[in-house]
């Protein structure tokens, strides 16, 4: 077989994925041409920046919540940490952004990889929707999909994020229910 230097076939092994990843993006970052679309993307963006969004789900399920306050703000906890990890783990990967196609909204940072939207929101799905908090996942789910449609995430990175907030809060979950479990027991020794 001839190897000619003309030809253009790359080998490396995320080359498809590479391709992937950008198809998925310019073709959700296009459902942004429609206003409705752009405008619930960029307040989902706006809404979940540094995580706050959940944050203040979990504080306010804390105050609701009296009986499991100690589990809502362990869950609170996980899913600040969560997000804390993922921008931890932006600064060693330092993966850019998509130069590709135009950002609907401006970012705090200048490293895509992993969504530390995404990571926040699975974190808080999984950890908030545990403590029956059921609206949490699907709009978790819509958080992460705005990322793609305001073009500032590869579909790589939602799902890095997301994975990594999901761990985060799996790993937690027993931590999380013994919050619980402090509450009734405190309430307990005082009756």
């Amino acid at each position: 077989m001839d190897h000619h230097p003309d030809h253009h076939t790359d080998h490396r092994p995320d080359h498809h994925t590479d391709d992937i990843d950008h198809r998925i993006l310019a073709a959700l970052r296009a459902r942004g041409a429609d206003p409705r679309v752009a405008g619930a993307a960029r307040a989902l963006s706006w809404a979940g920046e540094h995580g706050a969004l959940w944050i203040a789900a979990g504080l306010v399920g804390a105050a609701v919540d009296g009986a499991r306050r100690g589990a809502w703000l362990r869950a609170t906890a996980l899913t600040a940490g969560a997000h804390v990890a993922s921008m931890g783990v932006k600064r060693i990967v330092r993966r850019p952004r998509p130069a590709h196609v135009e950002p609907l909204v401006r970012t705090v940072g200048r490293h895509s990889f992993p969504s530390s939207h995404a990571t926040s929101a699975a974190a808080a799905a999984v950890a908030y929707g545990a403590l029956g908090a059921h609206p949490v996942p699907p709009l978790a789910a819509a958080m992460c999909l705005s990322r793609l449609v305001v073009g500032v995430h590869y579909p790589s990175d939602v799902a890095a994020g997301a994975a990594l907030g999901a761990l985060t809060a799996r790993l937690g979950a027993r931590w999380m229910r013994e919050g619980a479990r402090g509450v009734r027991g405190v309430r307990r020794g005082r009756a």
